[in-house]
C-alpha cells in the first residue's frame, strides 16, 4: 500500500485525529495554513474527485456534513473554507480524495 492516507486509515501512520466513524476520518493538517486546518478523508480509497462514482453519492454527502459539523465544533462559526483539489493542475499532492477545512482567519480569494 503506497497511499499515505490509506496508511493513516489502517493505523500504520499516526495522525492527530479529530473524528472517526465507519466511513471517514478527520485529522489535523501537518502543515496548517490557518489556525484551524484539518482534512476529512473517506476510508475507501478513491484516487481523485474524477473517480468518484454514483455509488459514492452518500459517502460524498457524509464527507461534507462531517466537515461542516467539525468546523462548527472547532469554533469556525464566523466562516470557513472547504477545498478539494483534483489532479496535479488542481494542486492535488496525495492521490486519495480529501477535503481541507480551514478557518479562524480571513481567507483571500482567489487563493494563492
Amino acid at each position: 500500500m503506497d497511499c499515505l492516507f490509506c496508511k493513516i486509515v489502517a493505523g500504520e501512520v499516526p495522525a492527530r485525529k479529530l473524528y472517526e466513524d465507519d466511513q471517514v476520518i478527520a485529522f489535523h493538517d501537518i502543515g496548517p495554513q490557518a489556525p484551524v486546518h484539518f482534512l476529512v478523508i473517506p476510508k475507501k480509497h478513491i484516487r481523485t474527485l474524477n473517480d468518484l462514482g454514483e455509488a459514492d453519492t452518500a459517502l460524498a454527502g457524509h464527507i461534507l456534513v462531517t466537515a461542516q459539523r467539525l468546523a462548527k465544533e472547532q469554533g469556525c462559526d464566523d466562516g470557513f473554507r472547504v477545498v478539494m483539489n483534483c489532479n496535479e493542475l488542481g494542486g492535488q499532492t496525495v492521490y486519495h480524495i480529501h477535503m481541507h477545512v480551514l478557518g479562524q482567519r480571513q481567507l483571500a480569494w482567489p487563493p494563492g
